[in-house]
Parts: C-alpha cells; structure tokens; sequence
C-alpha cells in the first residue's frame, strides 16, 4: 500500500466513524466487544464509570486500547497535548485533572472529528481545552511548549513513525513526558493481513514489532522508556466477525495468524532536562 492511499483511507474511515458513530477500532458497532455507547469497551481498557460519566456524550467512541491519560500523571496547571484527539474523549478527561489554569490540546487530522469534538467541548463547557488540525508527523504546536505528551491507539497508523517521535520531542518541554497507548507485535504479521487496508484502518497492519517501537522512541530521544502494562488484543476484538472470518479464510498453514501476536502496550518516557 502507498502511503498517500493509507492516509486517505485511514482519513476516510475515521470521518465515516465520526459521522455515524460506530466504535473499536475502526470497525462497526458492536465489534470489539461495543455497545450503542461503546462502554464496555472503554471499560475495558482502564476507563473508570465515573470517566465515562464525566464528559459529554458523544466523547467516548471506544477507539481506544488503552487510558493514558489515568497513568500521565497530570498535575494542575499542566499543558498536555493528545495525539489523535478524535471526538475528545481523553482531552477532556485530562482537562479535569490540569484544571482552569492548565491547558489540553488536541490535534486531528479528520475535519469531522474535529467538528464533533469542537462541538462536545462547546456543550461540556470545556473553556481549557482547544482542537487543531493537523498530522501528527507535522504538529501544529510550537517547540518546547507542553508538559505531556498523551495518545491512543493512533501512532500505530502513522506511516512514518519515527518522525512522529521526533514531532513528540520537538514540543515538549525538557523534563516533560508521554504517555502512549497503543498496538505493537510480537511476531511479524502474515502477508495477507500486512497488506489490508481494513487490517491498517483497524490499528494492525501499521503496528511495529514491540522492540522497534521501543527503539523508535529511544531514537527519538527520549530516556526512561518503560512499558507501564500490556496485554493481548485478539483480532476478534478488533475487526468485525463477518469481516474477520472473509479475511482467515484459508489463509495457509505458513500465513495463520499467531494467537498473541497483537498487543495493546502503555508506555511511559521522558525528555531529559
């Protein structure tokens, strides 16, 4: 796939998301273990009832695979930014914790995430927290200028991840932080899963090995890199069955999927002072 078609198309779906309020990871409703309120997926990935409870309806699209913000380690007057902010769901619930003195930025790419959320922090009164479009390889964000780093289950879709990286070191301050939910492997993908555009729309067929995405963020600059907690992320909380079972059909013996190759990962690094 060329990277101009993977942006449109990962563009396209989260715009179709955005739209029609579908949840998981890309996929429909009811997949990844959704509801018409996407609940008990962001339950399940570390979000308390009373975060689910506390932002405007409509924030929550379970697209998450994990709650970075509940291990960031916010502190009153902070400014934090969130990678792939879609409807605002983790701004929000770290505008709470920086308070009316601190600041949250979210960057998107999608113009129809960004009317939603925009629209979210309007009716939740949300004065401390703003939007912005833009990619996250090409932040639009001045250098040294925010305290945290938040985002996920968005860098994964990234095609160029270690510019990324650099975009993350760039802005933030020296001592600042990341905090980063996200999915790696711990095998290589089969080819007939790589090469999917539903399995890259879906936080997969984009993933790093675990140990080169470590590396990446080491590259970058970054000290302290710590894996906080991981856990498996079976496809069939990911994709849609129907869709699931077209694409394994008959894979081949050399090409099945191995069953804890997808993890979900919360990293944590600093930017040296």
């Amino acid at each position: 796939m060329k990277e101009d078609d993977i942006r449109k198309n990962v563009r396209r779906r989260y715009g179709q998301i955005a739209r029609e309020g579908s949840f998981g990871c890309g996929c429909s409703p009811g997949c990844c273990g959704g509801s018409e309120k996407g609940v008990p997926v962001s339950s399940a990935f570390g979000y308390s009832t009373e975060d689910l409870h506390t932002v405007p309806e409509g924030s929550d699209l379970g697209l998450g695979c994990g709650n970075p913000v509940a291990l960031a380690s916010l502190e009153e007057g902070e400014i934090v930014l969130d990678l792939g902010s879609g409807a605002g769901f983790d701004c929000f619930l770290a505008s709470q914790r920086v308070g009316p003195t601190g600041r949250v930025i979210g960057v998107d790419m999608t113009h129809e995430m960004l009317e939603k959320a925009r629209e979210n922090a309007t009716r939740g009164g949300y004065g401390n927290v703003e939007f912005r479009l833009g990619e996250i390889e090409h932040l639009p964000v001045a250098d040294n200028s925010v305290d945290s780093v938040i985002s996920n289950c968005v860098i994964n879709l990234s095609t160029d991840k270690p510019q990324v990286f650099s975009e993350i070191f760039r802005v933030l301050r020296p001592g600042g932080r990341i905090m980063i939910a996200d999915i790696v492997l711990t095998e290589p993908l089969p080819p007939y899963l790589k090469e999917s555009a539903l399995m890259y729309t879906s936080c997969v067929a984009g993933a790093l090995l675990r140990e080169e995405y470590l590396g990446e963020i080491e590259k970058a600059g970054f000290s302290e890199i710590t894996i906080i907690s991981e856990s498996v992320f079976p496809l069939e909380h990911i994709i849609s069955e129907p869709d699931l079972q077209e694409m394994t059909r008959d894979p081949g013996p050399s090409e099945t999927m191995p069953a804890e190759a997808i993890v979900s990962i919360r990293v944590r690094a600093e930017k040296k002072k």
